[in-house]
């Protein structure tokens, strides 16, 4: 059994105390723990609707409803595993540069202690210095991205970081082994034809939505698996309009023809497992556009959930 893990719900209702994410202790703390799970509520990068730098706090409250044992996994994950939810890190909301800083400093830390860190945006901007971060202790790392945008554009307005940019920036910073990397779930209209093209001139394989729904969804996890194959460490970076906006409405760019939670989860079950994963990224949940009964929020919070599940069996199987 873990050190730390979250309270138990028997004995104590849910909605008593602070929310955490699974109502597991707020502590600082890299001491005596597998995974933290860190807020990064920076949302200023975003092109349309802003509000993503509340959904930390979002995937928090929804996820008091998520139990510590995975009956379709079997395992209780908290036999395995100790883990906190570590808090936000501090970023300046008009300055991207100085709140690029302070997430590198804090994910470098938390890469270098061998913790494994799950990280709630915010919007997609955050991933470029979670990502600079992991390559500096690990080196170049596979990125798993699902979206429904690439993010690979060079600017947008002059501006070289925006949450359209950072897998280009990435890419072109060296940060990302270009052989392992894949898009999985892109989708929607864009600006013209080089849009798809330029991300794989970059080097990522694209897996659109139309290639995964003509291949079925389990040619779609056998392709992530061999893409991923041989590489030494992987990042993933989960954009929650990889959804159908039947499923998360609370979002800044939905795109229509999505996929189910259902769906996302196997994919994460059965394309991710037994992968050496050193970080998690769950990004553009924007509550106030979210349904009254919280869709987007509590899929973002089984979706990490199922993170930490992943965690949980690779320690089982040591």
């Amino acid at each position: 059994m873990g050190k730390y893990g979250p309270k138990d719900c028997t004995k104590s209702p849910r909605y008593c105390n602070i929310r955490t994410f699974m109502l597991l202790p707020y502590l600082k703390t890299l001491d005596d723990v597998d995974f933290v799970v860190a807020g990064v509520p920076y949302d200023t990068a975003c092109t349309t609707r802003a509000g993503a730098r509340f959904g930390p706090a979002a995937i928090r409250d929804a996820s008091m409803l998520l139990r510590p044992h995975n009956p379709d996994m079997d395992i209780s994950i908290f036999d395995y595993l100790s883990g906190v939810d570590y808090g936000d890190i501090d970023i300046v909301p008009d300055d991207i540069e100085t709140s690029y800083t302070n997430i590198y400093d804090e994910a470098f830390k938390i890469y270098q202690s061998g913790v494994k860190p799950i990280f709630l945006g915010g919007d997609h901007s955050i991933s470029l210095p979670l990502i600079r971060a992991a390559k500096d202790v690990f080196g170049p790392v596979a990125l798993v991205h699902f979206d429904s945008h690439s993010d690979t554009d060079d600017n947008l307005w002059g501006r070289k970081y925006m949450h359209a940019t950072p897998f280009r920036r990435a890419a072109e910073e060296d940060c990302l082994s270009m052989d392992h990397s894949i898009q999985i779930g892109i989708r929607g209209p864009i600006y013209g034809s080089e849009g798809l093209k330029d991300a794989e001139d970059l080097g990522f394989e694209v897996l659109t939505r139309r290639k995964m729904r003509k291949m079925g969804l389990e040619a779609s996890i056998e392709k992530i698996r061999n893409r991923v194959q041989g590489a030494t460490a992987i990042y993933v970076t989960f954009d929650i309009d990889f959804l159908d906006p039947a499923y998360a409405p609370g979002t800044g760019t939905m795109e229509v023809g999505g996929f189910t939670t259902w769906e996302a989860i196997e994919i994460i079950r059965d394309g991710l497992k037994g992968l050496n994963i050193v970080g998690f990224d769950l990004v553009e949940v924007l509550p106030a556009y979210d349904s009254p009964g919280q869709i987007t929020s509590c899929a973002a919070s089984n979706i990490v959930y199922e993170f930490i599940t992943l965690l949980a069996l690779n320690k089982k199987s040591k």
